[in-house]
């Protein structure tokens, strides 16, 4: 373990505790002896946990072991780098490294790596309007599962698309998930449109052979039959 044996200072890098005898001999040929001992204290293992995953906006709950200080980088995100434990919020995926110090100044460093996803895009579509009483789809994409509120109306609230049949204007929201439990939502209006008030005139007697003219209002257009 020594680098050199001759040498008044050599590095000393024993595997375990070794005691080193030193002779010095001056210019007369007298010499001496003396000890001196290097200790060498076990490693210690330093573990920060399993790699984990995250949302965007989202926090992972970081956690080490096998010290009793540690000291976290880069401070990105972090809300304690002297912690065991601090909370990650990184915008972006990190790879952070812990370092571990015991009572006897030995350390170690492990690592922890914090993948960040991004949302998912949702879209419900555009708004639209619809007659009272009749039925309309709304359909959402961008993600794996979707649920949508209110209920009230819906044919199936938990499908990318459903049939509608609502009787007052209504904003739906949807929610959607993807396949690594992200998710952000999406509104769509549908607008009831009121049913129009059709008046076609009062009822008339005529001659046979003669001609009346009967009269409609409330709409724009009109079929009679």
């Amino acid at each position: 373990g020594l680098s050199c044996t001759t040498c008044a200072s050599p590095s000393a890098s024993p595997s375990a505790t070794t005691s080193y005898i030193v002779t010095g001999t001056d210019v007369y040929g007298c010499f001496n002896k003396d000890t001196v001992k290097i200790t060498v204290n076990n490693t210690i293992t330093v573990n920060a946990g399993a790699d984990q995953s995250i949302c965007v906006g989202d926090a992972a709950k970081l956690s080490a072991t096998g010290a009793p200080s540690f000291t976290w980088s880069p401070a990105t995100g972090l809300s304690c780098t002297t912690c065991y434990n601090p909370t990650a919020t990184p915008a972006t995926t990190t790879t952070y490294v812990v370092s571990g110090t015991d009572t006897n100044g030995c350390s170690n460093t492990d690592t922890i790596t914090v993948t960040v996803h991004a949302l998912p895009l949702i879209d419900a579509g555009a708004d639209e309007s619809i007659c009272n009483g009749s039925v309309t789809t709304v359909s959402a994409s961008g993600a794996s599962a979707y649920n949508w509120t209110p209920a009230t109306g819906l044919a199936c609230p938990t499908c990318a698309s459903s049939k509608v049949s609502t009787s007052a204007t209504t904003t739906y929201t949807v929610k959607g998930t993807d396949t690594y439990g992200c998710s952000d939502s999406d509104s769509v209006t549908i607008t009831v449109k009121p049913t129009p008030v059709i008046i076609a005139g009062p009822n008339a007697t005529i001659c046979f052979g003669n001609a009346v003219t009967i009269k409609a209002n409330g709409a724009q257009s009109y079929s009679w039959l």
